[in-house]
């Protein structure tokens, strides 16, 4: 399982997005990421996940976020993703 950072702003996304990239890659089967730690966060937490999940998809596989925050499970459903995201 991948975790996700206590923190994932707009100022952390590029450098977040690059590290789950290379996780991702170097992991198999079902993705997991695991956002238990997330405490401060952004709408660049949404962009990351989604970005992920397109890595996930182009290479033939399934992301699953497991223990979204109840406030960014709220932020989803605002842009309209939670779907996407498993939510």
């Amino acid at each position: 399982m991948i975790r996700l950072p206590a923190t994932l702003m707009h100022a952390q996304a590029e450098r977040c997005l690059r590290d789950l990239s290379a996780q991702i890659d170097a992991s198999a089967g079902v993705l997991q990421l695991d956002a238990q730690d997330l405490q401060a966060f952004d709408s660049s937490a949404l962009a990351v996940l989604l970005a992920c999940r397109r890595q996930a998809q182009a290479a033939g596989r399934v992301l699953e976020v497991r223990n979204m925050p109840e406030r960014l499970q709220s932020l989803a459903h605002v842009y309209g993703v939670q779907g996407l995201l498993g939510h």
